[in-house]
């Protein structure tokens, strides 16, 4: 596992839009996973600031999100359709028939997520998969205690993401009690993850997921076993780490590190 950690939640975002970035122009047709929430908002104003420049192309490209809530249709303003259309697809190239989003309201979510997991694996899987983390630990909507073989399935939310999702509601009643979300396994096929956290809300959950074991209970730190996961913190949410000094010694020697 890769640690960046960046002095502001800005530099944070460009460093990891500029992994993005670098899969994109080595592989224009390049299968992206995205995520939703207000951290990964600033990667997302970088790669369309990318795209605008003429530095990224994205007409190529295919995505799946992450996840979905059940019961919202796509527009209603808190679903997660809603919020990728608004905040990235309306503003690159991308075709509207490449962009895969889970459903909440299919009429058979066993078929859905079955036909979700296929979909992926006949797009070649996915090529970065870009992740947050939950205050308790998850990744996606996988709560403590979801397996980390699990796939995309139907998922019954945990009273502390209802609570911290509760803030984009009119009222805490309002947040759907269940999701559709890729699982701990979905996401550890992707070839390269990317991981972002700011905030000292999040500080606990990240030394969890970096210094911590791997366990079920803290579904982000399988990230552990992945060969290419690339973690961007800002300092704030670095508040907990015992080896911060190693990590920005490795960045800082990376440079010179043998390439062959």
């Amino acid at each position: 596992m890769e640690v960046v950690v960046l002095p502001s939640y800005q530099e944070m975002s460009k460093a990891a839009a500029q992994v993005i970035a670098g899969v994109l122009n080595e592989k224009p047709n390049a299968v992206l996973g995205m995520a939703t929430g207000s951290t990964p908002l600033g990667v997302y104003q970088e790669l369309v600031k990318m795209h605008k420049a003429g530095e990224l192309d994205f007409h190529q490209v295919t995505t799946f999100n992450l996840d979905e809530y059940v019961g919202l249709p796509k527009s209603n303003s808190q679903s997660y359709h809603y919020f990728m259309h608004e905040n990235f697809f309306k503003h690159v190239n991308i075709a509207p028939d490449n962009i895969y989003i889970p459903s909440g309201t299919t009429k058979n979510y066993r078929a859905f997520c079955a036909w979700y997991e296929k979909r992926i694996e006949e797009c070649g899987g996915i090529d970065v998969q870009i992740l947050g983390i939950g205050s308790d630990g998850h990744i996606a909507f996988n709560e403590p205690g979801s397996s980390l073989s699990s796939r995309t399935r139907l998922k019954t939310l945990a009273e502390p993401t209802i609570q911290d999702n509760a803030r984009f509601f009119d009222r805490k009643e309002d947040v759907p009690i269940y999701a559709i979300t890729m699982g701990v396994g979905t996401i550890l096929e992707a070839r390269t993850l990317v991981l972002l956290a700011n905030g000292k809300n999040k500080a606990n959950a990240v030394a969890q997921m970096v210094e911590g074991p791997v366990t079920s209970m803290i579904t982000a730190s399988a990230l552990q076993l992945h060969p290419s996961a690339k973690v961007f913190l800002d300092e704030d949410a670095a508040g907990q780490l015992k080896m911060r000094e190693y990590y920005d010694w490795v960045m800082k020697k990376k440079p010179g590190a043998p390439q062959t």
